[in-house]
């Protein structure tokens, strides 16, 4: 069938991506990316709504997680028309620290840096009682830090969720509080010192010396070692 015919169907294509995915040698971050073009050349003139529904079959039926959410990222009209219900809806399930992050940085966070979504919606997630959404309310701040990725520092909307998060010691979220504070330090580091002074008392000693040691050396640990963010 011809995917960029009108009347294509979401679910078969969805099926095709998955069929050929699992005809792969090895299916890694090459191979991913080798999709990723093809696929994005081939939608580059569906409406927003066909890949928003692709996206959405791709992670229901299917489990993949950054190539749907980088198929909105790459199609710039899917992309500007995401909403809050959009966000939530393509969330469902994240459920590990890669999906969260992948989630997070490549949409969430994006999203809301440029004015897509309220603040309201990252701070319902930082009171979630899931880890995974609390963890997604933190590494979402890493958008509106991240200069390569067009973050510019917000010191505001970064603390903000920060201190909602200060006193959360769930090892994932707590490794998100680290991230997210060392992101704001090249931006404004007296403002990152004046979170770590005021929280002293309640943030988990892994966060404390992480991003003291951001602070004095730039790096976040004095050694380096194995471990996600």
């Amino acid at each position: 069938m011809d995917p960029l015919s009108d009347q294509a169907d979401v679910k078969s294509i969805s099926a095709e991506i998955n069929a050929e995915i699992r005809g792969l040698p090895k299916y890694n971050t090459p191979a991913e990316r080798a999709l990723l073009r093809k696929y994005s050349v081939m939608f580059k003139e569906k409406s927003p709504g066909f890949i928003h529904k692709l996206a959405r079959e791709l992670i229901k039926n299917y489990n993949y997680r950054s190539l749907p959410y980088e198929l909105i990222e790459r199609h710039k009209a899917a992309y500007q028309s995401l909403r809050t219900e959009d966000l939530v809806e393509l969330g469902q399930g994240i459920n590990s620290w890669w999906s969260v992050d992948s989630f997070a940085r490549t949409l969430a966070g994006p999203v809301w840096r440029d004015g897509q979504v309220p603040d309201v919606l990252i701070h319902t997630w930082a009171r979630s009682p899931d880890r995974w959404w609390r963890r997604a309310a933190l590494v979402s701040t890493v958008a509106l830090n991240v200069r390569s990725r067009g973050g510019y520092g917000d010191v505001p909307r970064t603390l903000a969720v920060c201190r909602q998060l200060a006193h959360d010691h769930d090892d994932m979220v707590l490794k998100a509080l680290s991230w997210a504070l060392r992101e704001l330090v090249p931006h404004d580091p007296h403002a990152v010192q004046a979170f770590l002074n005021e929280y002293n008392d309640t943030l988990a000693p892994r966060v404390k010396r992480e991003v003291r040691n951001k602070l004095a050396t730039g790096l976040k640990n004095s050694r380096p070692h194995g471990g996600n963010r």
